[in-house]
């Protein structure tokens, strides 16, 4: 099974040390490869702060362009890893490696599976793919 580890963090206001930033960036590097030495590594990649993002909102069926981030919450999206794991147990394993210093600030990691996307021209069955594509 397919999950996406998202990272949130909350995003300070000047940026972490250099030590802080070496010991993160080391300790991601570490996760990287020894994820893709078992062959569970798909991808992982920060995000550039939410000051740089852009949000697209529907409105009266039309789309409209906002600065900044969908959501005003506490902690921002700040990155991502994708692994195929076995099974919940072992994703939760990866993921109390990532380190959740790389902002400056604290954070935790959302664990979800990935819903496998139906095969195109077949329909979905009661909300579930017949079929997939993906692993």
């Amino acid at each position: 099974m397919r999950y996406m580890l998202l990272i949130y963090q909350k995003e300070q206001d000047g940026p972490p040390s250099a030590q802080e930033v070496e010991r993160a960036t080391a300790a991601h590097w570490a996760v990287m490869e020894e994820t893709k030495k078992l062959g569970i590594y798909r991808a992982a990649e920060p995000l550039q702060p939410t000051g740089t993002a852009t949000t697209i909102r529907m409105q009266g069926g039309k789309p409209v362009t906002l600065d900044g981030p969908f959501a005003e919450t506490k902690e921002q999206l700040a990155g991502y890893y994708i692994l195929d794991c076995k099974d919940l147990d072992e994703a939760i394993g990866w993921a109390s490696k990532i380190p959740l210093v790389c902002s400056g600030g604290e954070g935790c990691i959302e664990i979800r599976p990935i819903r496998p996307l139906p095969v195109r021209g077949e329909q979905p069955e009661n909300g579930r793919p017949v079929r997939s594509t993906n692993g």
